[in-house]
């Protein structure tokens, strides 16, 4: 809660910023969507901000009363200043200095009816209580405002549990837009991780070709022969199946931690591939023919290709059953590294053989 307020100024997963101008109505648009909320599958602690409630004591003068009897409005206004204080200089000591104010005795300023009963000089010269000149009342003000690009804001926030954050908000949007009414000069944005999804989405649009365009490079500057990079690269997109298929099955849902995951896999699916087909082109080049040399490969190859997958799996198990603090984020990255790196491992020992030796016949077979 405290990084995701930190980062998005929201403390859960989703917060749905309402902007306007008037607080009553800002309240009610959020109460509203808090009870929409409410019938959405997967949503959780749901609140809102507190935006009145704070105790204000008012004093509305009244012009006409103030104009038939011949009091000034200044008299009336220095009462209410008085209330808070009204400067009048300044003490100092030393090198401090404290201001000096003026203002009314507590028993008058803490009660209604002993401030509207205080005493204000007329041009007649005579004395008329505060309540016959100006209304003093106690209502409710704003206990909270909320500003952002010079907007008032108020927030309908909560988190979700047991789905994923983008079809969950694309129903909250739908329904906010056929359920909730919206008085013109309001809009709704939604902030909190998804806001963070959305930026990192737009970053894994550049991050993701990047990387697999870094990892197919280097494999041809490693192995010198486009063919044999193209037949490793098909490690990635089998680890990958492996890597959507484990997180359908733990029931998590795709985030930017999983996102890295994907990252990360894409660099490792592609090593123990790489030394298997080195080991058939070095196997090659001593003369043996092709179905000996896939054969004599895998069998020199598979306790090399095996110690690989299950190191790996076995090093990102721990973060794959976590429930402490960083679990939300350690699961999703584990769980498809662990599963990408099981289906990467049946393509290096059974797919990638296959598709060695299909390569190299259609190479041989294709004219000149």
């Amino acid at each position: 809660m405290r990084v995701n307020e930190m980062v998005a100024g929201i403390r859960t997963d989703l917060g749905i910023k309402i902007y306007g101008d008037d607080f009553d109505e800002l309240l009610r648009i959020s109460n509203d969507i808090q009870r929409l909320l409410t019938t959405v599958e997967g949503a959780e602690d749901i609140s809102g901000e507190q935006l009145t409630g704070q105790p204000i004591l008012r004093v509305r003068v009244d012009q006409h009363a103030i104009a038939r009897l011949g009091v000034a409005a200044d008299r009336v206004l220095e009462i209410v200043d008085a209330v808070g204080g009204i400067a009048v200089g300044e003490i100092q000591e030393g090198e401090r200095r404290f201001p000096l104010v003026v203002r009314l005795p507590d028993e008058l300023r803490e009660n209604r009816d002993a401030l509207a009963a205080s005493l204000i000089p007329t041009e007649a010269g005579s004395v008329l209580p505060l309540g016959t000149v100006a209304l003093v009342e106690e209502t409710e003000g704003p206990a909270t405002i909320t500003r952002e690009w010079a907007r008032r804001r108020t927030l309908a926030q909560c988190n979700i549990r047991g789905r994923d954050m983008g079809s969950f908000v694309r129903e909250v949007r739908q329904r906010i837009e056929q359920e909730i009414t919206m008085p013109p000069g309001y809009t709704v944005e939604f902030g909190g991780q998804f806001e963070q999804l959305q930026r990192a989405q737009a970053r894994f649009r550049i991050v993701v070709p990047a990387t697999l365009l870094l990892v197919f490079f280097l494999l041809y500057l490693s192995m010198r022969r486009l063919g044999d990079a193209l037949i490793v690269f098909t490690g990635v997109p089998l680890a990958a199946v492996g890597g959507v298929l484990a997180l359908w099955l733990r029931g998590l849902p795709f985030s930017v931690s999983a996102a890295v995951g994907f990252i990360a896999l894409s660099g490792i699916a592609v090593l123990n591939g790489q030394v298997l087909v080195s080991t058939i082109r070095r196997l090659l080049s001593d003369g043996k023919n092709m179905m000996q040399t896939v054969r004599a490969a895998g069998r020199l190859r598979l306790r090399p290709v095996l110690a690989t997958a299950i190191t790996d799996a076995a090093g990102f198990f721990p973060m794959a059953v976590s429930v402490g603090v960083g679990a939300e984020v350690q699961r999703p990255l584990a769980t498809v590294v662990i599963g990408g790196v099981l289906t990467s491992t049946l393509l290096t020992l059974f797919v990638l053989p296959l598709l060695f030796v299909l390569f190299e016949r259609y190479l041989s077979s294709s004219p000149d």
